[in-house]
């Protein structure tokens, strides 16, 4: 693919479907900056890919919904209601609906992002 294909794509709102690919090369790494790219948003949830700098942080931040988190590549610190949670490849949890939360990046990471919003209504 070349880089026009993946700025293109990257602009869309989804994921071209029934094509395969790679999940921990569909998102690269920048220098001091958080990179996200949504894989499917629906009305009934979303799942994103993100990758973190080295340095990196995502404030605190709550969300309505249970959110699972799972690291794809390097490791993460999570922070849940005040609680550090030190990820590493492989490894997910669930943040619970209305839970602090707040990410960052000691060293460079990817994770996969999954909320699910049916059950709420």
């Amino acid at each position: 693919m070349n880089s026009k294909d993946k700025s293109e794509q990257a602009r869309g709102s989804e994921m071209e479907k029934e094509m395969a690919h790679f999940i921990v090369e569909i998102i690269e790494y920048m220098p001091h900056a958080v990179v996200s790219r949504t894989i499917i948003k629906k009305t009934t949830g979303n799942i994103t890919v993100s990758s973190f700098a080295a340095g990196e942080e995502l404030a605190q931040k709550y969300s309505a919904f249970d959110t699972y988190i799972q690291i794809i590549d390097g490791k993460a610190d999570i922070t849940i209601d005040g609680k550090i949670h030190k990820l590493k490849l492989g490894e997910g949890i669930i943040i619970p609906a209305h839970q602090s939360n707040s990410f960052s990046a000691e060293e460079q990471f990817k994770m996969i992002s999954t909320v699910i919003k049916s059950g709420y209504e």
